[in-house]
């Protein structure tokens, strides 16, 4: 029958796989390698800041492997939201890991680079003509905000990519992309179902994520056929079943049935997932919608602040009993102290793990646990601010003297010293919005040349 085949190295470009696994899927002769670098998990410092997510060695590890393979099969080879953000500054610090190593191995590569960059003057253009919305509970975006914002890109789907690969294109670095289009763009090039290519796609970006045992840090294949797919795993270790799959299509996912896309959503609610062999699943039933108006998501980053933090651990019982009246009178007594500063310059935020750390309010278990894992935060408007706060919240939480107090020794275990650990620019999402475009590639300029 009929089939493409698509190999994942991995859920995130330098996460790391086995070797053995790569090679496993080298030998069944993919007909692409295809790979997402990126995400929004890790925040918007990435964007705001222009760094990666991983670390360069880690990357030229993963690549070197990624790109002599793509070179010796010449097939091509895409990776998706590189550098971490995919923004220009994303995109050269890939590009400059992947000179090293195509100069290195003497390979040889038709490459394009899809930008992803999108400028603020088109931003406002397009929110004078009511083109930009809201992506969830977030603000209506106004031109001061685009101003303060440092960087802005638009999430491509597959056309971008498409293009580069029918202009021949054989490495594809594409600035924010959309998880599964670097996987879906050449099955639906070549004519394969949208919806089941954009469904595996979303299964194999992932890498290995949805075998039992799970993990990022594994190869996967996916064949995609005419009325189906197949997922299988590369490693003897992992087993594709049926839950495990179906479960992972559930991931990041507001809806069990419903996954929105650039310009399309996959519609999953006659989506069959059969068991094909002992370790491969066949997956059949997906169907993809396009509505009236292609939109594209923006995310854009702002420094608004900084930061300073203490890691302590607090072991008496007495002071956990009482520890919600503690911080709250710690904070006043900071405040009070400070009363020349206005309140709104700075905030000081308590995380107590072994609490509610991890859940905040909406914690249900709510007897602590014998110790709590503090990590005190200030952010600020300044970083001498954050640092100043942080020094006197720390201070006056150490000798704190609490309702029945026995010991006058000091209240916290500090993990680090010196205590105070001064984190640097806080960014924040100052856009997350969707904007109606008129092209699905009119954001996404592409760059042609010949890499060697």
């Amino acid at each position: 029958m009929k089939e493409i085949r698509i190999l994942s190295p991995s859920g995130m470009l330098g996460y790391g796989f086995p070797k053995e696994s790569f090679l496993n899927g080298i030998e069944k002769k993919p007909d692409v390698i295809a790979v997402d670098a990126g995400s929004t998990d890790a925040g918007p410092h990435k964007l705001g800041a222009g760094v990666g997510i991983v670390s360069e060695l880690a990357v030229e590890k993963d690549l070197t492997l990624i790109l002599k393979a793509g070179f010796e099969l010449d097939i091509p080879v895409i990776i998706g939201s590189a550098g971490g953000a995919g923004a220009k500054a994303h995109i050269d610090w890939t590009m400059t890991i992947v000179r090293k190593i195509v100069e290195k191995h003497g390979l040889h590569f038709k490459t394009a680079i899809v930008y992803a960059d999108v400028d603020k003057d088109y931003v406002k253009k397009k929110m004078d003509t009511d083109d930009v919305h809201p992506l969830g509970p977030v603000p209506i975006l106004t031109e001061s905000v685009v101003d303060l914002t440092n960087n802005i890109v638009g999430q491509m789907g597959v056309e971008p990519i498409m293009e580069a690969l029918k202009d021949g294109a054989k490495l594809i670095v594409a600035g924010r992309a959309y998880d599964p289009a670097p996987f879906a763009a050449l099955p639906i090039l070549m004519g394969y179902d949208s919806g089941l290519a954009y469904h595996l796609g979303k299964i194999l970006e992932c890498g290995a994520l949805c075998a039992q045992p799970g993990t990022t840090k594994d190869c996967i294949m996916g064949y995609l056929r005419e009325d189906h797919f197949l997922v299988e795993p590369l490693n003897d270790k992992r087993k594709c079943i049926t839950s495990s799959v179906a479960a992972h299509t559930l991931y990041e996912k507001d809806h069990p049935y419903i996954l929105h896309g650039p310009g399309m959503y996959l519609d999953l609610s006659n989506s069959r997932f059969e068991q094909f062999s002992d370790n491969v699943v066949k997956v059949s039933g997906s169907k993809m919608t396009s509505p009236d108006k292609y939109t594209i998501k923006l995310e854009g980053a702002a420094k608004v602040a900084y930061r300073t933090l203490v890691v302590a651990g607090i072991r008496d019982p007495i002071m956990i009993r009482n520890i919600d009246d503690i911080t709250r009178d710690v904070e006043q007594q900071v405040r009070n102290y400070f009363d020349e500063i206005p309140a709104e310059d700075f905030e000081l935020i308590f995380h107590l793990y072994g609490k509610n750390g991890v859940m905040g309010d909406r914690e249900r278990e709510k007897t602590p646990c014998h110790e709590l894992g503090l990590v005190m935060e200030v952010v600020a408007k300044t970083q001498d601010l954050a640092n100043t706060i942080c020094s006197s919240a720390r201070s006056t939480m150490l000798h704190f003297p609490y309702e029945g107090r026995k010991a006058t020794a000091g209240n916290l275990a500090f993990l680090y010293s010196p205590s105070d650990i001064e984190f640097g620019p806080v960014y924040k999402f100052t856009v997350y919005h969707l904007v109606n475009v008129d092209h699905p590639t009119e954001l996404f300029p592409i760059d042609y040349f010949d890499l060697k």
